[in-house]
């Protein structure tokens, strides 16, 4: 059983440097793993346990009449301009139109106020 002592044999000195050498390496390795880790689990639970400092954005609500009567009012768009679509947010309207033109704007309007902030011209169309 010559394979058996081949085992038992100690390492000669160069390799048995090298083999010192190498578990060192892996151990100083996992070890800034591990603490790369940790940095990253302690990031983790700060930001889930943190409370929010900043206040949520205020959204302005329209007022609502008095009674059944509903919010009513016109908007005057350009002349031969088509709706193309729409959105609101707060008491802000926005609506893309299709010119006579046909170039495109988007032309806002206030609905407490009741009147047009501006339009904005869309150049280079499709």
């Amino acid at each position: 059983m010559p394979h058996d002592d081949e085992q038992d044999k100690p390492l000669d000195p160069a390799v048995e440097n090298v083999r010192r050498k190498l578990v060192r390496f892996i151990v100083i390795n996992l070890g800034i793993l591990f603490i790369a880790l940790m940095a990253v689990v302690v990031a983790l639970v700060y930001r889930a346990t943190r409370v929010s400092e900043t206040a949520p954005a205020t959204i302005s609500e329209l007022p609502v009449p008095a009674g059944e009567g509903a919010i009513s009012g016109a908007v005057t768009l350009p002349a031969g301009a088509r709706v193309l679509d729409h959105a609101i947010t707060g008491s802000l309207l926005s609506l893309r139109l299709e010119l006579a033109s046909g170039a495109e704007a988007i032309l806002l309007y206030d609905i407490t106020s009741g009147r047009t902030i501006g339009q904005i011209d869309i150049a280079g169309g499709r």
